[in-house]
């Protein structure tokens, strides 16, 4: 977890149970990474609207933004059990949004590891 610190403008990380909100590990300000039963009942509202709407497919990312921060939701399979979310949480003044979800990206298949 740690080492998804090094993404350009990352604050903080959380990994994060995708259906009870149960956080497995921090790394960072917990508090700019994101509560996870925040992070799980967005990525729950946000998949049954977009499948509500005729969305086909699984959730990868969520991004929201406000005026001092971002904060970034990946997927993140497991071989068998629900999925889990990486939360992370961007400093907006020191973040270029597209390279830190590239390197996320690229990346979250390392927290299982």
């Amino acid at each position: 977890m740690d080492r998804l610190l090094d993404s350009p403008g990352v604050t903080g990380v959380a990994l994060v149970d995708a259906v009870t909100g149960l956080t497995y590990g921090v790394a960072g300000d917990i508090a700019e990474a994101g509560d996870g039963t925040d992070a799980s009942e967005l990525a729950t509202l946000i998949a049954e609207r977009l499948g509500a709407a005729g969305a086909e497919g699984e959730l990868e990312s969520v991004v929201t933004t406000s005026t001092k921060r971002q904060q970034v939701l990946f997927t993140v399979a497991r071989p068998t059990g629900d999925p889990l979310l990486l939360s992370a949480g961007l400093d907006r003044d020191r973040v270029n949004v597209a390279l830190a979800l590239r390197s996320l990206g690229d990346r979250v298949g390392e927290v299982l590891a």
